[in-house]
């Protein structure tokens, strides 16, 4: 037991070395917003105001409603604050904590700021106190969690119905149920949604509305959508997806030929969770794997013509989080042409906004793609891009990852379809598919091709 934890703290002492870079990506954000923010220094502050007083359900983009410079800095903070969090709760850092940098510093550009996100991770906080559980293993959900974060600043804005001290309450009980209850859902999706945590977000979401609109409120959904931001997020995200490239290869002690050696490894994995990428292959590999899937993202946007906004970098973000835990190339473009299929034969356009952030988070259905084969990766883009263009009115925009909502239907439908039509096979849960880090922060190797192959 004691060779054990020696091993463990190894292992997180380690993994601590992150944190530097954490706060250097923060820093990047805020030098961006300064920037971007070719105004003065009180009309920034002035949009920080604009943020955490506007109603940010879907889809609300705060480059739009606040400038560009106010929405990076807002994404900032809120970054420096997860950051912080993780620091003071001592948890575990490895892939998972890139997924949730990616997460909160993207949709901080459209739904979550410095003050909506509180309550929430309160109410997490205070479901560890109560259950007598380390915040370590619980604070990753609770800051995946604060995707509902537009419900506590519809409540708290004392729009006709609620105020701040309904708002909070309501957030902590978000933040207090969610840890129990994305533990379950996570098992019966079979790792075939990577976004998880927002498919337990919207059924929440799908029973506080509901509630809201029983008693009285009336949330409605919003389109506001900036435009014309293609050249200076292009080169800013651009130059950060090459820098990732070069650092990994050249960068991250390692030589050249054994960091892109470890990237071809990884692009043979079927992504399916838990895929911890940099436990399993280490820094550079997934380095490359973030810069080249940044790339590939905005490459798919601009192309499709789309816009570069506060959520469409949102969700290019998000996908180059994933890239430590389970989206890489070879799983993520199957998918996104199946959404580009839909557009040939639906009766709605590659360049309207919902279905531009469907184009980049119907990567949470990677694994698919990824255990199945390209052709139901494809597929399942296919079906997700009508599903989700559907899922948010129920819930009136008030879970941010509704993609992840979506995912998880088409999962816990398509799953166990192939398993037994196409795979001739009863689908079973298998419990050492899963990874609990509480347990221990032990790697978790790829099959070998002898025993995927024996698996089929």
């Amino acid at each position: 037991m004691g060779v054990f934890h020696l091993l463990h703290h190894e292992h997180q002492a380690r993994y601590d070395k992150m944190f530097p870079f954490l706060w250097a990506y923060a820093a990047l954000l805020a030098l961006a917003g300064l920037l971007m923010g070719l105004d003065s220094r009180e009309n920034i502050i002035h949009g920080l105001y604009t943020i955490i007083t506007t109603e940010d359900a879907l889809i609300t983009d705060y480059v739009l409603v606040a400038g560009p410079g106010a929405a990076l800095i807002n994404s900032a903070i809120v970054t420096a604050i997860s950051t912080g969090i993780l620091r003071f709760s001592r948890d575990t850092l490895n892939g998972m904590t890139l997924v949730e940098m990616g997460l909160m510093s993207g949709f901080s550009l459209f739904g979550k700021n410095f003050v909506n996100i509180w309550p929430i991770l309160a109410g997490t906080w205070l479901y560890t106190r109560l259950r007598r559980q380390p915040l370590a293993g619980n604070i990753g959900i609770g800051l995946m969690a604060t995707a509902l974060a537009p419900i506590v600043s519809y409540i708290s804005l004392d729009n006709g119905w609620g105020g701040p001290l309904q708002g909070v309450l309501v957030g902590m009980a978000i933040g207090f149920i969610m840890p129990p209850l994305a533990t379950y859902t996570y098992r019966i999706q079979n790792g075939m949604n990577l976004y998880n945590v927002g498919f337990a977000c919207g059924l929440v979401a799908l029973i506080c509305v509901p509630l809201m609109a029983s008693l009285g409120a009336d949330p409605t959904t919003h389109y506001r959508w900036a435009k014309g931001y293609e050249l200076p997020f292009g080169i800013m995200l651009g130059a950060l997806c090459v820098m990732l490239i070069l650092g990994g290869l050249f960068f991250a002690k390692k030589p050249v030929w054994a960091a892109w050696a470890g990237y071809r490894r990884l692009l043979q994995t079927s992504g399916r969770a838990p895929s911890d990428y940099l436990r399993m292959f280490g820094p550079a590999p997934v380095c490359i794997n973030t810069g080249v899937n940044g790339l590939i993202g905005m490459a798919f946007l601009l192309l499709t013509g789309g816009d570069l906004n506060g959520p469409t970098l949102g969700g290019i973000l998000t996908i180059m989080g994933f890239s430590a835990f389970g989206k890489h190339a070879f799983n993520i473009l199957p998918v996104m042409a199946g959404v580009a299929l839909g557009s040939v034969v639906m009766e709605w356009s590659l360049t309207d906004s919902a279905v531009q952030l469907a184009c980049l988070f119907c990567t949470t259905l990677a694994p698919i793609a990824g255990y199945f084969g390209w052709g139901y990766g494809v597929l399942a883009g296919f079906f997700h891009s009508s599903v989700v263009l559907y899922t948010g009115s129920p819930v009136a925009g008030m879970n941010l990852y509704n993609n992840g909502f979506s995912g998880g239907l088409i999962a816990i439908v398509l799953y166990p379809t192939i398993m037994a039509i196409a795979r001739h096979r009863k689908p079973v849960l298998q419990e050492e598919d899963y990874f609990d880090q509480l347990e221990g922060d032990r790697p978790v190797m790829p099959p070998a091709p002898k025993e995927i192959k024996e698996e089929e």
